[in-house]
């Protein structure tokens, strides 16, 4: 057997075992399987809702399970392990078969298909689309698709951050087709990263204002250094002022004491020539009285 026909095999094969456990592991809310082939074994993940139905009373739901496995679809000792979904509205898988329970039970379309797009939102998704397909109304086959939040649909975006599944749900009215697709931020990359843009304007505001208030406590600190740095100037030219107009006051004192002691050197001259006279008159007479 040639090596494309043997991964055709294989994949055959795991496709029937997946859906095989969708079915058999239905109430336990079957997500998906991660089936891996080492040298010792098999390893098969089940990543379910409810760990406890899986295992069963002491483990013999875990057993007649492997059994299965390595009978029917020739799994080499498989070794199972059961890991908990921690949020199970994420998983489209479950909300597939949560949707299709509410339908078979009587639940209108409509109101099925709301109550699973607020549940998945609830849950943190970024987007979900829900398309249910088939025997809706009547005789002849409809369809609706239903979008909530931000969903890629082509790209490597879709590829990475969407996850789909497909349930079947038989009703009186026929076949009806139940499709969900899911973005997860989880696994959006960090430079795509969507952000608010509200925020970032209430942010700009915010420190525009800031900057705008911490210009004007600059402008005011400057304008009072300035006023301050004018009072200065103004009290030193008062200084200047006041060392000059004592100055001049010294000098005329100085001028006034001149003057005055002009006056009296011109005086006591006066007094002394008048007693020079004096002495010259009485000299005359005494010559006048000798001869």
């Amino acid at each position: 057997m040639s090596a494309i026909k043997n991964v055709i095999k294989d994949n055959y094969n795991m496709m029937l075992l997946k859906d095989y456990l969708r079915d058999a592991i239905k109430d336990a809310g079957f997500s998906h399987a991660e089936i891996s082939k080492t040298p010792t074994g098999t390893r098969v993940a089940l990543h379910v809702t409810r760990p406890g139905i899986v295992i069963g009373r002491k483990g013999t739901g875990i057993r007649a399970l492997t059994e299965k496995l390595e009978t029917d679809f020739g799994l080499k000792s498989p070794q199972i392990s059961v890991v908990e979904i921690e949020k199970p509205e994420l998983a489209p898988s479950v909300m597939c078969n949560r949707m299709a329970s509410h339908i078979e039970r009587g639940t209108a379309f409509r109101r099925a298909t709301m109550w699973t797009l607020k549940q998945i939102m609830k849950g943190g998704a970024m987007g979900v689309q829900i398309t249910i397909s088939g025997k809706l109304r009547g005789d002849r086959s409809a369809f609706e698709k239903h979008t909530v939040g931000i969903l890629p649909r082509a790209g490597h975006h879709a590829e990475i951050i969407v996850d789909e599944d497909i349930a079947h749900v038989k009703t009186a009215m026929g076949l009806i087709g139940i499709r969900i697709r899911i973005a997860r931020k989880e696994k959006l990359i960090p430079e795509f990263e969507m952000r608010d843009k509200k925020p970032k304007k209430v942010k700009q505001v915010q420190e525009e204002k800031t900057v705008k208030t911490s210009d004007e406590a600059a402008k005011t600190s400057d304008e009072a250094a300035k006023t301050s740095d004018e009072a200065a100037k103004t009290s030193d030219e008062a200084a200047k002022t006041s060392d000059e107009a004592a100055k001049t006051s010294d000098e005329a004192a100085k001028t006034s004491d001149e003057a005055v002691s002009k006056v009296k050197s011109e005086t006591e001259q006066i007094v002394i020539e008048e007693e020079k006279m004096k002495s010259i008159e009485t000299l005359e007479e005494e010559e006048a009285k000798l001869k």
